[in-house]
């Protein structure tokens, strides 16, 4: 889904999905209590024929877009990841399915140079090969390889040194191993990079894929007596610890290990790059 296809969705319906529930209504508009923030009197009208937004107490307003955005405070592209997980009736109403642009031809265990070589630059040695699959795509027309990370729905995060995306249904990823102890990163690169920089690794991982996917992430962190926090230190980062900080008394930030660096897999970098000097 892009852009142009969300805004097609009523806004309504967005709200009422997130939990927000008109104060008041007729035909053409419907006024909604802030929700971006706490207030008494609703200062938030949806103009239902242009489907747009306004928030008074801000002064500020917009289309769908704008709308996600803020609200998750999130990047165009973790919006679009977000809407992708929902099922909105009034979007699948004005569309007919259409076949995607890709298809995969191979999943394999990993083998290809190529793809070692570039996990080697980003600090990764044999240890994490178990993790992952080589992906054969054709996208466009053109027959591309990547690393490949499976999520929950069978959906890939796909990686190669020129390639970043994902494949499928877009969705958080889990390593079990029976812990009581859950680890939480925001992309699998810093997952793999914690496993590299364990000596023996036995407790469970968790996997955002972006951060537009926290509330998915709830159902499986409730069980953990544990939740470590490893999330980028840029702001969606920062505003996805505060997040689940908010619903998780229990969950703990470690982000401040790699604090000068926007993720852990940077800090891995950085420390093997450090090691390789002194060694030299």
């Amino acid at each position: 889904m892009n852009c142009k296809q969300f805004n097609t969705i009523t806004l309504e319906e967005v709200l009422l999905s997130l939990g927000h529930l008109p104060t008041m209504q007729n035909e053409k508009e419907a006024w909604f209590l802030n929700p971006f923030a706490t207030e008494n009197q609703a200062s938030f009208k949806l103009d239902k024929r242009k489907n747009q937004w306004f928030l008074f107490s801000e002064f500020i307003g917009g289309n769908n877009i704008d709308f996600v955005r803020k609200y998750f405070n999130c990047t165009i592209s973790e919006a679009l990841d977000w809407v992708s997980q929902q099922n909105f009736s009034s979007f699948h109403q004005q569309i007919d399915v259409q076949k995607p642009n890709y298809e995969i031809n191979e999943i394999s265990e990993l083998q290809n140079w190529n793809l070692k070589k570039y996990l080697n630059e980003r600090g990764l040695s044999n240890k994490i090969y178990p993790f992952v699959k080589e992906i054969k795509f054709t996208m466009n027309n053109k027959k591309l390889y990547a690393i490949g990370f499976e999520n929950l729905s069978g959906g890939f995060e796909l990686r190669n040194k020129f390639y970043k995306g994902a494949i499928l249904k877009k969705d958080i990823s889990l390593i079990k191993n029976g812990s009581s102890k859950i680890y939480v990163f925001e992309g699998f690169f810093d997952a793999l990079s914690f496993i590299e920089m364990q000596e023996n690794f036995q407790d469970d991982i968790l996997i955002l894929n972006s951060v537009a996917l926290i509330q998915k992430s709830v159902i499986h962190l409730k069980n953990y007596s544990e939740i470590l926090l490893f999330l980028d230190n840029d702001k969606a980062g920062i505003n996805g610890k505060n997040e689940l900080k908010k619903i998780f008394e229990n969950a703990e930030n470690h982000s401040k290990i790699y604090s000068e660096f926007n993720d852990l897999n940077e800090f891995l970098i950085y420390k093997k790059v450090q090691k390789q000097s002194v060694g030299l």
